[in-house]
């Protein structure tokens, strides 16, 4: 009977082992394999397809005609080579080289020692798993303007080609990624740095309120969403419609797409219209397929960089810088037309949520105590699910048409909702039906969570 040749995610999931365990087991196993790859890498040999099978069989304990690994896998453990040759050496060849594009020289050298990828796992098809080259990380980074101390995000961490140029300049990461192998291969690669594994279409709303970064790098797939089996053109601008959600006020957002995600296609100039109503497009460059090659692809990508400022003009873009035959012009532009990162601003209405009804007279303003640690349960959405009857619209939350009169308003609730320990009638009978709108916060009121002392006066 013929061999399996691939193996994917889904094999391991069904192994024995516990998913997690089978995940972590592959995770070191690439991890070892990528341990002896280096000494090539620091010798400037290259890492021909021999050598990787003979690392490989001996990290897994088998070949890959036997099942125990699959040439993705492979692949893998060569971007980990190069994330430990850059963790090793990468602080010497940004501070000796004199130039970024000197440092950019190096990191392309490096990268010319690998193998090109060939043959992709079902896995990789269906999430559309193409690492970033080292160059254009390289690239991304130096656009992003990091500085030391800064928490970045990268919402699609993959092995961590973008990660690692992150935590060379100085950055706090802050790393999420949906495939669960890759998920604990970068928990082995970046260790002390929490990794989640959700889906990056939706990371605003799945990521902890506490996690706010001031920079976000990110490779989404293209046209691929989870759980979705047919193309979606959109999957890009979802992906970055949710991170810049998350986005600190002020922040920057590099992004790497397909070439055809741009302000000036007729397709996506409405996107990036609403788009700019909160971030605005400050650069944005076409990059040769080539570039890609050695990643098995020779598709045309975009990178673009958007500050979480709002455009003066939505319909107003950026022009784009054209089409960069390879990293070192595209660095060249990055250079020349990317303008410096304003300051850090928190988002408004970050630590108070506005109330807005119909009537000038009902605008009222809840403040969260500061004293309150973020680690209460105490979100934002979840607070505008408990508003009943309201409708969230940006940092505030906007009241029906037909809730103009409190009396028949269904906030707040320890007014007019009946909960545990608090019963109506403990208001005198005449005041039943329409109770005091100026009283204390009840003890057994969930906004005692936020307000123990205050008054309501809705």
């Amino acid at each position: 009977p013929p061999m399996a040749h691939i193996l994917t995610d889904a094999a391991l999931g069904a192994a024995p082992l516990a998913p997690h365990c089978a995940f972590d087991e592959r995770a070191r196993a690439l991890l070892t394999a990528a341990t002896s790859l280096l000494p090539l890498l620091e010798t400037g040999q290259l890492v021909e397809s021999a050598c990787l099978r003979e690392a490989m069989t001996a990290a897994f304990g088998g070949t890959d005609a036997e099942g125990a690994w699959d040439w993705k896998s492979a692949y893998d453990a060569c971007e980990v080579a190069q994330i430990l040759f850059l963790r090793r050496f990468g602080p010497a060849i940004l501070s000796r080289s004199g130039s970024r594009s000197h440092s950019l020289a190096l990191i392309e050298r490096v990268s010319a020692l690998m193998p090109t990828h060939t043959r992709r796992s079902e896995t990789s098809q269906a999430l559309q798993q193409y690492s970033t080259p080292a160059g254009l990380s390289f690239v991304a980074v130096v656009a992003a303007s990091i500085g030391a101390g800064e928490t970045v995000l990268e919402p699609s961490a993959g092995t961590g080609m973008l990660a690692i140029q992150a935590e060379l300049a100085g950055a706090q990461l802050v790393l999420n990624e949906l495939a669960e192998g890759r998920a604990a291969l970068l928990s082995h690669l970046f260790s002390g740095v929490a990794v989640s594994g959700h889906d990056a279409a939706s990371i605003d709303d799945r990521l902890p309120i506490s996690a706010r970064p001031s920079v976000i790098l990110m490779n989404p797939p293209f046209s691929a969403v989870a759980h979705v089996e047919r193309t979606m053109k959109d999957a890009a601008l979802r992906h970055i419609a949710s991170a810049l959600a998350r986005l600190e006020h002020g922040g920057r957002l590099v992004v790497i797409t397909g070439a055809g995600c741009s302000p000036d296609a007729p397709a996506w100039r409405d996107a990036f219209i609403r788009l700019q109503g909160t971030g605005r497009v400050v650069f944005t460059a076409a990059i040769d397929g080539k570039v890609y090659r050695k990643h098995g692809t020779t598709i045309d990508t975009r990178l673009t960089v958007i500050d979480k400022l709002p455009a003066s003009d939505p319909t107003t873009f950026v022009p784009s810088a054209g089409t960069a035959s390879d990293t070192a012009t595209l660095l060249k532009w990055v250079e020349a037309q990317v303008p410096p990162r304003g300051p850090i601003a928190p988002l408004p209405g970050a630590g108070c949520i506005t109330l807005l009804r119909r009537r000038p007279r009902a605008l009222r303003l809840l403040e969260l105590p500061r004293s309150i640690p973020w680690s209460i349960p105490i979100r934002l959405n979840s607070l505008i699910r408990l508003l009943t009857g309201l409708r969230p619209r940006g940092n505030s939350v906007t009241a029906s048409t037909n809730d103009m009169d409190f009396n028949r308003s269904s906030f707040p609730a320890h007014c007019r909702t009946r909960r545990r320990g608090f019963r109506p009638r403990q208001w005198p009978r005449s005041r039943r039906r329409n109770p005091p709108i100026s009283r204390t916060c009840p003890s057994t009121c969930w906004l005692t969570a936020c307000c123990p002392t205050r008054s309501w006066n809705p």
